[in-house]
């Protein structure tokens, strides 16, 4: 690494969510963390609550703030509101093609599967990866010298980190590094990223979190 000044920008992902009914619930209101999700919470407040951690902000969906509260409490930092942290749009929210994709074979619903590299039934790509680098820099200011946090959602953190590294924005779903509670650390000099890492402070939870609780 050359000489400049050293940010970090740890983007986190929400612990999971309460959804017995496997809806794809997107950014409906309604959908907090379940008791697993809590917990997932408290490891990322242990894995970061030590850290010189200026600046916490987090999508205003239910499920992410609550998964800032934990660390800001253990920082002393209030939880912030930045919209361009928000899940994806996707014209499928409230559905349950999640959980049942033959529901896709439906006429309503195979039609908006035109173009998945834009993709057609959702925000684009292109307009995810602008506000979420537009987020991340502006904590990176914020937090200059230090080290800020952002919480957010699968999708726009997959698609940060892809645009970060250089690859397209398009992709298989499954084949995301983007697990729940997980932490996506950027290193900026002078504001330029020059390095990620990824860590998973919740892994060992993984295994029990039910089918359809992460978005």
């Amino acid at each position: 690494m050359t000489a400049g000044i050293r940010t970090l920008v740890h983007v986190v992902r929400h612990g999971e969510v309460h959804n017995p009914g496997r809806v794809l619930y997107g950014r409906l209101p309604g959908y907090g963390l379940s008791d697993l999700g809590e917990q997932m919470a408290q490891r990322v407040a242990d894995a970061l609550g030590d850290r010189d951690i200026v600046h916490l902000v987090a999508s205003p969906l239910e499920r992410a703030q609550q998964t800032a509260a934990p660390l800001g409490a253990a920082l002393g930092l209030e939880v912030g509101s930045d919209e361009r942290l928000l899940e994806a749009g996707n014209s499928f929210e409230g559905s349950t093609v999640g959980s049942d994709p033959r529901q896709l074979l439906r006429w309503e619903h195979l039609r908006r599967l035109g173009n998945p590299t834009r993709p057609s039934w959702g925000e684009a790509y292109s307009e995810i990866e602008a506000r979420m680098l537009a987020a991340v820099h502006d904590a990176s200011r914020a937090a200059r010298g230090h080290e800020a946090v952002l919480v957010s959602h699968q999708l726009p953190i997959e698609t940060l980190r892809r645009s970060i590294e250089g690859r397209r924005l398009w992709h298989n779903p499954r084949q995301r590094q983007c697990t729940l509670a997980s932490v996506t650390t950027i290193t900026l000099l002078d504001d330029e990223p020059v390095q990620l890492e990824y860590a998973e402070p919740a892994r060992d939870l993984l295994a029990v979190a039910a089918p359809g609780a992460g978005t």
